[in-house]
This record gives C-alpha cells, structure tokens and sequence, in this order.
C-alpha cells in the first residue's frame, strides 16, 4: 500500500511537470489574472505529491516494510530508529528521493519570492526548473524505484552499511543536497534572464540570495562529511582528496567565485557574461558528481551505486543540459547590456576577478585530478590514483598571491584606486608576518620550500582582517568570512607541520614509547550494542605522569556482517589525540595506531566562522 502510495504520487508529479513545461513555454503574452495562479497552485500540488511520496518512504523505513525492495536492502527490524529514518536518504534510491523534493522545494519559494519580478522571468525560470525536475522523475521512476516490490515479503533485511550509521553522516546529505539543488535555481534563472532580458543589476540582487543559501549549506555538508570522515573512517585527517570529496569541492569553488561575481554585477553592472557562465557551470558540475557517484565509476568508500546503466542515463542529460545552456548563451547574448567602461587595473572589481581566475586555476587542478584517472582507464587500462601529492604542489605555489590579493583586495575601492592603498601600515604587517614564520619554521625545523611565504601570508591575511575588523565596522559579513578563511589556513598549515604519527603491531600487556610518552595497551572487553558487537580496546597513554585513557572499538555488526574501527579521540582546543586500532590474523596481535592532531578543532570553528559570515551577508540588506 505504501509503495502504491509513493510511486503513483512520482506519476502524478510528473503530469504535473510536462505540463508545467508546456505551460511556460507556450503561454500568451495577454495573460489573464488566474494564470499565476494556476502556475502557483500546479506547483504547490507537485510538492505536496513529492513530499507524500517520500514520508512514505520514510514510514516504510520506521515500519520496516520489507515488502519495498529499498527498505529491504537498507534496513532490518534491530537498527535504530533514528538509522532507520536516515536510512531513507542513506541509498541511491531515497537519495534521489530526497534530491526530487529539494528541486520541488527550491521552486515553490522561488516562485513565491520572486512575484514582484518580471512575470516572463519567473515562468521561464519554471520551464527550465521543471525540465531538471522531469529528467530526475524519469531517472527514479526508469532507473531508480525507491517502491519496487518483492514478494515474497522477507523477513528480515540486509541492513544499512555499518559506516552510514553515524549522526553526523545522517544529517550530512540533506545539507549536502541543498547545497547541490540551490544551484539548479541559479542555472534555471541565469536563462531565464537572459532570454527574457532582466536587468542584470535586478537578477543579481535577486539571485544573490540563493547563491549565499546554497552556498552556505554547501560549505557546511561538505564540513560535516569531513568530520564524519576523521572519526568514522579513521583516516586521521581532515580532507584526503578523495574522489567524492573532490566532486563536493568543485562547486563549492564555483559557487564562491560565482558569489563575488554576482556582488560586481549588482555594484557595478558588469561581468553578466561571467556570471551567468559560472552559473551553468556550478550547477553542471553539481550534476558531473551525480554522474560520477551514481555510475560506478569512481572507487571510493563514498560511492552508492555500480549501475552503468544509471549513469548513461545522467550523462546523457547532464549533455542535453549543457548543451541548451550553451545554445541559449550563445544565441541569447546580444540580451547583455553590461557597462561598456573596463576595470582599472588597481580596483577592487580587478581584485575579485584576479582572485576568481585563482578559483577557477584550483578548479581545475581538482578536476583533472578527478578525472584524469578514469578517462586513462577508458583509453589504455591503466588504474591510476592521484593522490595529495599532486594536488599540493600544483595548489600551494599559486595560494600564496591568492591569499595575498584576499588580504588587500577588500580596501580598494570600486571603479578606480591607487597603489597607496598598500600603505606603511600594511607593509609593516607583511614584515612582521614573514618574521614570525622564519621564526617558526627554524624553530621547528621545515624543510618545505614553501613554508615561509604560505605561513607569511596566512598570518599577513590574518592580521590585516583583525585590524579592518576594528578599524571599521562596515561589511562585517565579509570581514567575518575573510578572517575565518584565514583561521582555516593556518590551522592548515600548522596540522600539516606539526601532526605526528605512531603505528605498530601491539597484543594486550604491551608497551611502546613514542615522543616521550608511554602507549601502554591494557586490556580487551566485550560490550553488546544494539545492533553490533564491541571489542573495546583499553589504552593508556602517559606523559610526564599525566595519563590519558583511550577506549577504540572494533565493531562487528551482524546484518550486514560488517566489521568496523571507531577512532577514540581526546579534543582539547589546540590538539587532538587520535588513537584506533585494527584486528590483525596471528598471534592476537593488532595494528595500533595513535596521532597527535594539532588544531584539528580550529579547522571545524573556521568553517563555521566562514559559514556564518555567509549568514549574515543573507540577512543583510545590501549584504
């Protein structure tokens, strides 16, 4: 009854979508009052169809009804309620799900709080939204069943994969997801305004918002994966350059350079062109990582699915959509009426677009990293990884004049400046900031070429934010943004520097000494959880008569069997200790393996500084 419910509600909406596409594409130019109207209630019923789809889906999850071939895979009757309920987006086929009622959600806020723009505008940005909403309906209803039915019932499920049991990864794709959907309104209404010829300065200050929003809950998914990643996977690390990380980081790159883009256009009416391309851009790298995850093609811990069938399928629309983006730019453009005058070269417009380029230069450092693997897999068979090598030494040389021009950027003024505006005062910071970084690194011994300059100008940027935040207390958003992005730096570059690590092959009653401390391994107990077994490993750790008790697990859940390491980790506010260990086959012996972390919680507090500049600039009037 509840998969009849879920998949006659998807066809329902998908009714509802073609003819919302028909609807915007050929309406009459006279309109009469009840169309927005209709246009409103039609899409008001889609999400309400959408959202009764999907609780279903969730009510079969709570109930377990295997009788519904997703809940069957990813469930079984011992499993957390609250696993149960996140099991729901924790499979390709709820995920999806979940996409679908974002996309719908998206659309019935943007058509309530765009009713003051240009009607043509508003429907246009509707027949492009819904052709994103029809292509994801048909990929579910084709590909993808959340609601295919088995009989006969099972008894029991597979249960959800162990790792995706975490609260952190429970909440993790919802806002990764608003981030990624946000973007299919900016793509939509990027179109829109170019075929119905908005005034730039009027899409920007529109748009604008949905770039914060989506940018915003991308950052934070993102950061809510990493943490995810450090305790659960027990990597030791914050970002590891794996593929799906990177495929999360693409966008976010795109949408922060989009976002400054857009704070030009609403100033001073120019850079339209570039805005609107890193639109299509944003959104179609977006969709590049849902081809990626959901094709199979990407190994990594993260990946859902292995269904090349699947992946055809987004490919092929993800073309269809790129391609009409760029027929629509090209043939469209002649609608762009930007300031003729171009930026002087000491300005502040200069200054964001120099530091967009950079962007973009990272960009596509990840993206061949990403890539290039697969595509020498497809041409010769060669099974490559890229790992943080290659990503260091092509990122770290072009991040010291990227970080330079952030520290100076903001206090140029608009249209034209001078060079005075490096002053003594700033100048004197630099010295200090390169002063205080050969004193460090002599001290503690780099021998990394670039530590000097990449130390110089995280702390160079670093000072300048706390003096501009003193000194003036306009654009506090930005200057929130811009100080916690220089914290994240640094709190980079010490963790890289100062990190220190431990491994060895131990049994119960053994000892090690490392850096002056004393890994003392004492003993082994069984716990019962709900739905696994615990082998908890009983450590301490001793430093100059100070004592510190770790307790890692080694989890064996029983459906599906799964064995798992759960990291025991002592935060303090300028270090953590990180200790896991892992069931070796002879002689009762396990690999145990302690780090020390420095301002591994700094990275987390700096994001959410990053993120709460960006909260503040939507809440903003002219933020």
């Amino acid at each position: 009854m509840l998969g009849q419910i879920g998949i006659y509600s998807l066809y329902i909406t998908s009714i509802i979508s073609v003819f919302l596409i028909f609807s915007s594409l050929f309406f009459k130019r006279n309109l009469d009052e009840n169309f927005n109207s209709r246009i409103f209630s039609l899409i008001s019923i889609q999400l309400f169809m959408v959202l009764l789809s999907f609780c279903c889906l969730i009510y079969a999850f709570i109930i377990s009804d295997f009788s519904i071939e997703t809940v069957f895979n990813n469930s079984h009757t011992n499993k957390p309620l609250f696993y149960k309920i996140s099991g729901t987006w924790g499979n390709h086929e709820g995920s999806l799900l979940l996409w679908l009622l974002v996309l719908t959600i998206f659309l019935f806020v943007f058509f309530i709080y765009s009713k003051n723009l240009l009607f043509k505008y508003r429907l246009l940005t509707v027949f492009f939204q819904e052709i994103i909403i029809l292509g994801f309906l048909l990929f579910i209803l084709l590909t993808s069943n959340p609601f295919s039915n088995l009989y006969p019932i099972p008894k029991e499920g597979n249960g959800l994969n162990p790792i995706l049991q975490d609260p952190a990864l429970a909440i993790h794709p919802p806002i990764l997801y608003l981030g990624y959907v946000g973007t299919s309104i900016i793509f939509s209404s990027s179109l829109a305004a170019l075929i119905a010829g908005l005034d730039n300065k009027i899409w920007a200050s529109h748009i604008k918002k949905w770039v914060i929003v989506s940018w915003i809950f991308l950052t934070l998914g993102i950061m809510l994966g990493s943490i995810w990643a450090y305790y659960e996977l027990g990597w030791g690390g914050f970002w590891f350059w794996d593929p799906v990380e990177n495929v999360s980081l693409m966008p976010w790159f795109c949408l922060t350079a989009l976002f400054h883009t857009i704070i030009v256009l609403e100033k001073r009416k120019i850079f339209q062109s570039w805005a609107i391309i890193l639109s299509i851009a944003t959104f179609s790298l977006s969709m590049s990582g849902t081809f990626l995850v959901r094709s199979g093609i990407l190994n990594s811990i993260h990946t859902f699915a292995n269904d090349p069938s699947r992946g055809i399928f987004i490919l092929c629309f993800l073309f269809i959509l790129i391609f009409l983006a760029i027929f629509i730019f090209f043939i469209y453009q002649n609608n762009i009426s930007e300031n003729l005058y171009k930026p002087y070269l000491v300005s502040k417009e200069t200054s964001i677009m120099v530091n967009n380029l950079f962007m973009m230069f990272f960009l596509a450092v990840v993206l061949i990293g990403t890539v290039y693997p697969i595509f020498l897999e497809v041409i010769n068979g060669s099974k490559i990884s890229i790992g943080p090598p290659f990503y260091h030494k092509l990122i770290m040389p072009l991040l010291i004049p990227f970080l330079f021009f952030m520290a100076i950027g903001p206090n140029f003024k608009w249209i034209k400046d001078s060079l005075n505006k490096i002053n003594i005062q700033q100048l004197f910071f630099l010295l200090i900031s390169i002063l205080v970084s050969f004193i460090f690194i002599k001290k503690n011994d780099v021998s990394f070429l670039l530590s000097l300059p990449l130390f110089g100008v995280g702390i160079f940027l670093f000072l300048l934010t706390i003096k501009d935040f003193v000194s003036d207390k306009s654009h506090i958003s930005k200057k929130i943004s811009h100080f916690g992005f220089s914290i994240f730096i640094l709190s980079i570059l010490f963790n890289g520097i100062l990190s220190k690590e431990y491994s060895a092959n131990m049994r119960v009653g053994d000892e090690r000494v490392f850096m002056n401390k004393t890994i003392k391994f004492e003993n082994l107990k069984i716990v019962q959880g709900q739905n696994y077994q615990s082998v908890v490993g009983l450590f301490k750790i001793i430093e100059e008569g100070k004592v510190l008790d770790f307790n890692p697990e080694i989890r064996v859940y029983a459906q599906p069997e799964t064995i798992t390491s759960e990291a025991d980790i002592s935060t303090s506010i300028f270090s953590d200790n990180f200790l896991v260990f892992n069931i070796l086959k002879n002689n009762g012996y396990y690999n145990v393996r302690y780090q020390i972390k420095p301002f591994m919680m700094w990275i987390w507090i700096s994001i959410i500084i990053i993120s709460t500049g960006g909260i503040l600039s939507f809440f903003r009037k002219n933020g």
